[in-house]
């Protein structure tokens, strides 16, 4: 751990543990305004032990623990230790992250399998604005564990099942397979689906040969799962172009869609029905949730089987989780989805408690979010009441990008320019997404997002040019200056080192409550507090071995920068 509050808090564990006589005591160590850091376990211990906290802050003090990470020592108020950290304790925790490939990051001490459930668009329909929030928190999320040591299984749970792939399937018959693939592969699956919907509602034959497929669809006539296939295949393909212009990890070998769920809803049933859990409720079998309710306060039932005698989404759902903790063998299961589906999903998961399919320490955690907001602070729609085309908003992002990288520095090249563009586009949609607590609906504006002042992407993306541009013009690489000593002697090199040490608390941060956000804040932190260093502590107009040491400083902090924009799925661009 380079973290200097979290090693001092491991320094003094020992120390605690023996004033508590051998109990397992805090030293609840946090930074602070009024030193580097403050010990506050010291008054609950004393409350414990029914000792003068002061006078246990004393011996805390006197342990002589603190001599090795210290200059500075006070005890204050009622038995607050505040700390110091000297200069040679911060050289070297930098010296150790500077020769570490994961910046200070241990892997986590136990890897596990987690499975994570994202962005989920439908077949046939338009990849919209609502789908930009599951997509970029999941992808963070797969970064995120992958960079810490789990087996991470991306799930991609696509809508590709159900009553509307008769119409689908019709309308694609009618059109040709060549004419519809054409239309599909240049985007216009909306398109596609209101023609299909449009008949099935005006053409009383249509709607017949549409149910006539869907049962041929669900009893397995193989000329229709070709069809079927067929239209799921366009649809991923244009799926896969989005996910490549939004810089995510998912690929065709990460598709879990719901048609794989179908084979086993029987099976899914018939445990519940071992478990004896189902019951009949008005035609209906459902599952009665202990601590769920309606507005009338009556129990609120799961629904398993429809009075029709068809499975549910529900039943869906408990197949997917037994598949993923039986065959897949998941430790931690994510499902990020949207806010208002938390009910359903809490339903869900508790039932698989119920019926003994979810056991300690296996566990699943709704990862929910909430609304993207246009400028009427209602849900982002176009100017026509449509959902807003995710590819549409994108390339937008691209190009007012590209704009504004002209204006700032127009003399890069047209290839430079291009590939910086798609960085700091695509890097400020995402940054504006997860910078955002995750739970709370945030406004779209794609000049406040765009900006390089303040709180955005672009602004941490132009921190770390800025580091690329000084080696430029030192006419040396980074990598030379790697391993060159850092020394702390200004207060802004000293406030720089303990942002570039915190890197391994902001992740752990960020993974304890799932929240983004927070990762996106240590970033933020970091980019400003070089600024600061930037503009007060000259790098190459000083003398050797300042100048020197400043360049590694530097050169460390673009580091930690390009590994933080990496983890959120940003690019960090050499100029910009």
């Amino acid at each position: 751990m380079s973290d200097p509050v979290a090693t001092l808090a491991a320094l003094l564990e020992p120390v605690f543990t023996e004033l508590a006589g051998g109990d397992t005591a805090d030293p609840t160590v946090r930074p602070s305004d009024r030193a580097d850091a403050q010990i506050n376990g010291a008054l609950p211990l004393a409350k414990k032990v029914g000792a003068n906290p002061r006078e246990l802050a004393q011996q805390v003090v006197d342990s002589g623990v603190l001599a090795s990470v210290a200059d500075d020592v006070e005890i204050a108020g009622p038995g607050f230790i505040n700390v110091t950290f000297s200069a040679e304790f911060l050289a070297e925790q930098l010296a150790t992250v500077a020769g570490d490939d994961r910046l200070g990051v241990a892997p986590d001490a136990r890897s596990k399998t987690v499975v994570i459930d994202y962005s989920a668009p439908n077949v046939a329909k338009e990849m919209h604005v609502g789908h930009l929030r599951s997509t970029v928190i999941g992808d963070c999320f797969v970064r995120l564990f992958e960079f810490l040591g789990h087996e991470v299984i991306r799930e991609n749970h696509i809508g590709d099942w159900g009553r509307p792939f008769g119409m689908l399937i019709e309308h694609l018959l009618d059109l040709g397979e060549d004419v519809a693939a054409e239309g599909l592969s240049q985007g216009d699956l909306d398109g596609f689906y209101k023609q299909a919907n449009a008949k099935f509602n005006d053409d009383e034959a249509f709607q017949e040969r549409s149910r006539d497929r869907v049962v041929k669809l669900q009893g397995g006539d193989e000329e229709t799962l070709v069809l079927w296939r067929r239209l799921v295949e366009m649809s991923n393909a244009y799926f896969n172009k989005v996910y490549t212009k939004l810089d995510v990890l998912l690929t065709d070998d990460d598709l879990a869609g719901e048609s794989n769920y179908q084979p086993l809803m029987e099976g899914a049933y018939q445990r519940l029905e071992a478990a004896d859990l189902v019951h009949p409720d008005d035609g209906a079998m459902v599952v009665t949730v202990p601590g769920f309710t309606n507005r009338d306060g009556d129990p609120l039932p799961l629904i398993a089987k429809s009075s029709a005698g068809a499975f549910m989404y529900a039943t869906s759902d408990l197949a997917c989780i037994i598949d993923r903790v039986e065959r897949l063998h998941a430790d931690l299961m994510l499902y990020v989805v949207g806010a208002p589906q938390a009910q359903h999903l809490q339903m869900v998961f508790e039932v698989c408690k119920m019926a003994g399919w979810l056991v300690e320490p296996t566990e699943a955690v709704h990862v929910a979010f909430g609304n993207i907001l246009g400028d009427d602070r209602k849900i982002m729609r176009s100017r026509s009441g449509d959902s807003v085309k995710l590819v549409q908003l994108l390339d937008e992002a691209i190009e007012r990008a590209d704009a504004a990288i002209g204006e700032k520095n127009p003399t890069l090249d047209p290839a430079t320019r291009e590939s910086v563009a798609q960085m700091v586009g695509i890097g400020a949609v995402k940054y504006a997404d997860l910078s955002t607590d995750r739970v709370k609906d945030y406004v779209f504006d794609f000049d406040r997002m765009l900006a390089f002042e303040g709180n955005t992407g672009p602004y941490c993306q132009y921190a770390h040019a800025r580091i690329n541009r000084v080696f430029d013009k030192a006419g040396v690489s980074r990598e030379s200056v790697r391993g060159l000593p850092i020394s702390i002697d200004e207060p802004h090199e000293k406030e720089l080192a303990l942002q570039i040490l915190a890197l391994p608390t902001a992740i752990g941060a960020t993974m304890e409550s799932y929240s983004p956000h927070k990762l996106c804040t240590y970033l933020y932190e970091l980019a400003s507090v070089f600024s600061v260093f930037y503009e007060h502590c000259p790098i190459l107009s000083s003398d050797e071995p300042v100048r020197s040491s400043r360049l590694a400083l530097a050169d460390l902090t673009g580091r930690v920068l390009e590994r933080t924009l990496g983890l959120l799925g940003m690019g960090a661009p050499e100029e910009m």
